[in-house]
């Protein structure tokens, strides 16, 4: 497995990187190959007396290179110019990334901001699956919200095609998962009957992912609004990554995240797992 780790060569991303028992998931799912991309936004100046930014990136890329390659990976750097989320997912469609990989310092509750507005442009606009991994700060220390990136995953479905895409990602974290939660929020107006059906199917799920991955899979139906339900949910069972299916089928602006994932993606404090329509890939 490919992926693309993005970093903005911070405390944080740093942080994201050093920590062992991440590394150690990512093996587990299977990942041999890291690219690691900064880019250089448009609005930096490299005609400075004694500044080259590419260099001096490209310098500040090998401690982290260092740190994949002491674990085993197969590691590559690239340094852009340009929009960071632009040229972010056009490393992952070039390289046919599996994933991609982008730290969070968390939630503002004044703007809901994740690194400046990059890891939020990603996920508006991603391509590929997209792991948002949430970094948290006491102090001057960073430290990852959550080590075992896909040990107790929550899935929530609203059953569409998008989110049976992304429940057939899921089969993929063997190997690093051990319990997985499968989640639907019903609407007030709803019915017993629709409460019933909706039971019904994440049975159906649970046996499929079961029997696919030999863990111990959970379901449960809750009424409310389903971004508030979501992060509850997240809350009740302690999971690591919460995996939604992004919205959108936008070819021209591919805006891919709907309401509900990117609020839980600004609101959350948890790993978001993000799968993008099948039509983003294409």
């Amino acid at each position: 497995m490919r992926i693309i780790f993005a970093t903005d060569l911070s405390d944080a991303n740093e942080t994201a990187m050093r920590s062992r028992t991440c590394l150690e998931c990512l093996k587990r799912i299977g990942v041999t190959e890291v690219h690691l991309v900064t880019v250089v936004p448009d609005n930096v100046s490299s005609g400075l007396p004694g500044m080259d930014v590419a260099s001096n990136r490209h310098e500040a890329l090998r401690s982290q290179r260092e740190v994949f390659e002491s674990e085993g990976f197969t590691v590559e750097t690239h340094v852009a110019r340009g929009t960071p989320h632009r040229r972010i997912n056009g490393f992952a469609e070039r390289l046919h990334a599996d994933m991609v990989v982008v730290g969070s310092r968390g939630q503002s509750p004044l703007q809901n901001r994740l690194i400046g507005s990059t890891a939020r442009n990603v996920a508006r606009t991603t391509v590929r699956p997209l792991l948002v991994e949430r970094i948290t700060k006491e102090g001057d220390t960073h430290a990852v919200a959550k080590e075992h990136l896909f040990q107790n995953v929550l899935f929530a479905t609203d059953f569409s095609a998008n989110a049976d895409r992304a429940f057939e990602f899921v089969p993929q974290l063997q190997g690093a998962t051990k319990r997985a939660t499968l989640l639907h929020v019903r609407g007030h107006e709803q019915n017993a009957e629709d409460e019933a059906a909706a039971h019904d199917r994440l049975a159906g799920l649970a046996d499929e992912l079961e029997t696919r991955m030999g863990i111990d899979v959970e379901t449960n139906v809750r009424e409310g609004g389903v971004v508030e339900e979501i992060l509850a949910e997240e809350a009740r069972v302690g999971a690591t990554v919460t995996i939604l299916g992004a919205r959108g089928q936008s070819r021209l602006r591919r805006l891919l995240l709907g309401s509900t994932s990117e609020s839980v993606v600004a609101q959350g404090h948890n790993n978001v797992l993000l799968v993008p329509p099948e039509s983003a890939t294409r």
